[in-house]
C-alpha cells in the first residue's frame, strides 16, 4: 500500500428543503482510472450510478449522514461537517491526508486540507460528491415512493416548482426541514 492515503470528503444536499444531508468519503485504491470523474452535478444521473458502483469497487468508502432534526438542532453548516466527520471516522483505512471540499472542516480531524470548488478541481473530491449523490438520491427516490405528493423521485428534495406545490397542497412531512424558508413558511401560515 503507498505511505500517503488521501480521502477526498463532500457532502449532498445543503439546499434541500427535504431529506438528511449525506457526505461521502473516499480513497482510491491503485489503478482506479479517474478519467471520468468531475462535479456530480455536471453528470447525468444514469452516469453517476455507473461511476459510482466503479468508484465504490476500486475504493475504500464510508457515507455519513446527518437527519433531518440534526439540520433543525444545529443549523444546516453544522449537521454538513457532521455528516462529513461521520463518513470520515466510518472509513475501513484511515487517510494521512483528508481533502475536504469548501471552506470548512469538521472539527477534530487531523492532517486536512479544503479546497473551495474541490469537486470541480480535485478528482477523489469528485468521486465523494459522486458516491454521496447517488446515495443521496436513491433515498430520495425511496421515499417518495411512500410520501408521492412531493416528486421527490425527480428533484430529490430541492424546492422545485412541483416540490413547492406539493408542500402548498399537502403540507409538511416528516423529512421537510422545518427551519428552510419554503418550510417554514407554510408551518406560520
Amino acid at each position: 500500500m503507498n505511505s500517503t492515503l488521501t480521502a477526498g470528503v463532500d457532502e449532498v444536499g445543503r439546499g434541500c428543503i427535504a431529506g438528511p444531508v449525506v457526505s461521502a468519503a473516499v480513497i482510491f485504491k491503485k489503478g482506479i482510472d479517474t478519467k471520468l470523474f468531475k462535479d456530480s452535478k455536471k453528470i447525468s444521473f444514469k452516469n453517476r450510478e455507473k461511476i459510482s458502483e466503479y468508484i465504490k469497487n476500486n475504493s475504500y468508502y464510508a457515507i455519513g449522514v446527518a437527519s433531518v432534526e440534526e439540520i433543525f438542532n444545529f443549523n444546516i453548516l453544522q449537521a454538513s461537517l457532521l455528516s462529513m466527520k461521520r463518513a470520515i471516522e466510518s472509513l475501513s483505512v484511515k487517510p494521512n491526508l483528508t481533502l475536504i471540499d469548501g471552506n470548512f472542516a469538521p472539527k477534530n480531524i487531523q492532517n486536512y486540507k479544503t479546497i473551495i470548488n474541490g469537486d470541480e478541481k480535485v478528482k477523489i473530491i469528485s468521486a465523494a460528491s459522486i458516491v454521496a449523490k447517488v446515495f443521496r438520491d436513491k433515498l430520495m427516490i425511496k421515499l417518495s415512493k411512500k410520501f408521492k405528493n412531493y416528486s421527490w423521485e425527480s428533484n430529490f428534495g430541492y424546492g422545485t416548482k412541483a416540490h413547492l406545490a406539493g408542500l402548498k397542497k399537502f403540507g409538511i412531512t416528516i423529512h421537510h426541514r422545518k427551519s428552510f424558508k419554503p418550510v417554514h413558511k407554510i408551518l406560520s401560515k
